[in-house]
């Protein structure tokens, strides 16, 4: 195939992980060593970005902070949660479209690598779609990131195995603490993770027990399964009577034996207009509360678990870089239209064995992966060991990185702007 020459984009998308910014190293490193790629540039804000020309001249970076964007959390170009959606807005979309190619020929973007999750992947195979049909030169490879691992087709999904890691260990410590206070009157304390739809992140925390029935989560409570109030009640009473204490882990869009999630409030919508989730854990605590008169208490991880790159997972750091890695060797040899898999072997003597695979994009977008339910136990309190085995090893390792005066020592990208071509955006 004849060498495609021209300029590289690369952007991202959605909620932030703790090593999307290995993703982007990945990316920008492996184009440094390909000549048919005459400049790096970065959307500035994502999809958003782009339709706005705010683009930014990777070029003028320094390679020691390309460097440190392996052990930098949140997204080092910035991020949006920006849907061109041809379903119900086809005219707003068909415009999107329109700008982004304006764009991407102002500035002889050959090359397009958009890092995100199930919409980034969308978007993606929009562009290639959308390349395809108009005649222009362009390869588009998608880059794998989501706490939530809901992507299909790939073992798991780089962030996964750092938001698990962290969320594992705080369940661990504030069980430690929770324990340490349990007295006869018995106390049980309510740990809410992100997760609306899947529940990979809450079954996570499972590694905290390490295969202790007593030790702590004693329920994990996954979006895939319906619960009912009583039932829960019970198993809480049922722990509190046996260890006087219970620590319960509930992912963020946990639903009731209707299918109704219980912490949404439909008075108010977000972005993509699902309920606004305001709170499982405090539903379920005012009714533990009430009914058991049980001393009770929540925490939101919130924002910290994917934010936690100082106890990131080492392999999925890893994955992440060889994520964006591998979609410019793609590009390069011609591929367009794919989303970068991690794939999971062994070696001869069965240790894991990390590489990297590509799946069309069309196979990616609108398709959620959820928790096998074989995964988890049959009341559905618990994930069991299948689960175990998937995920302990995607939290092995730790990242070095540098310390400043007792704390972690992160990246900031300078973010020199490329000069706009073009009148603003309509």
């Amino acid at each position: 195939m004849a060498e495609l020459v021209g300029n590289l984009l690369v952007a991202q998308s959605g909620g932030p992980t703790s090593v999307i910014n290995s993703s982007l190293a990945g990316v920008i490193q492996e184009a440094g060593h390909h000549d048919c790629i005459e400049e790096i540039y970065g959307g500035a804000n994502g999809i958003l970005g782009v339709l706005n020309e705010d683009l930014i001249d990777i070029n003028d970076e320094r390679a020691r902070t390309i460097e440190g964007l392996r052990c930098t959390p949140a997204a080092a170009l910035g991020t949006c949660r920006y849907k061109i959606d041809f379903k119900k807005k086809p005219e707003k979309a068909a415009r999107d479209m329109d700008r982004l190619f304006e764009v991407f020929q102002a500035h002889n973007i050959r090359y397009f690598f958009y890092i995100g999750g199930n919409d980034s992947q969308d978007t993606s195979h929009k562009i290639h779609e959308e390349a395809v049909k108009r005649g222009y030169e362009m390869r588009v490879i998608g880059v794998p990131k989501t706490i939530d691992n809901d992507l299909p087709h790939t073992d798991s999904c780089p962030g996964y195995g750092s938001v698990i890691k962290y969320c594992a260990t705080t369940v661990m410590e504030v069980g430690i603490d929770v324990g340490s206070m349990a007295t006869d009157d018995g106390s049980c304390c309510i740990i809410e993770v992100m997760g609306r739809s899947a529940g990979w992140i809450a079954a996570g925390t499972v590694l905290a027990k390490r295969g202790q029935p007593a030790a702590p989560p004693h329920l994990i409570l996954l979006p895939e399964i319906r619960y009912s109030m009583d039932s829960i009640l019970a198993k809480v009473k049922e722990t509190v009577d046996a260890y006087k204490y219970c620590v319960m882990v509930v992912g963020e869009g946990i639903r009731d034996e209707r299918g109704e999630e219980i912490g949404a409030d439909k008075t108010r919508l977000d972005s993509f207009g699902h309920p606004v989730l305001a709170g499982a854990a405090e539903k379920i605590k005012e009714f533990v509360q009430g009914k058991l008169n049980t001393k009770t208490r929540t925490v939101l991880l919130g924002y910290a678990q994917r934010a936690a790159a100082h106890f990131a997972s080492l392999t999925d750091s890893n994955n992440a870089f060889a994520c964006g890695e591998a979609a410019v060797r793609a590009a390069i040899a011609g591929q367009s239209g794919y989303m970068v898999k991690i794939v999971r072997g062994l070696t001869p003597d069965g240790a894991i064995q990390w590489s990297t695979g590509l799946q069309p994009l069309g196979d990616i977008a609108n398709v959620e992966h959820f928790v096998p339910r074989d995964w988890v136990s049959e009341d559905g309190f618990l994930p069991n060991e299948k689960f175990v085995q998937y995920a302990q090893p995607l939290i092995e390792g730790e990242v070095k990185f540098p310390i400043e005066s007792g704390l972690p020592k992160y990246t900031v990208l300078e973010g020199n702007k490329v000069e706009k071509k073009l009148p603003p955006r309509a």
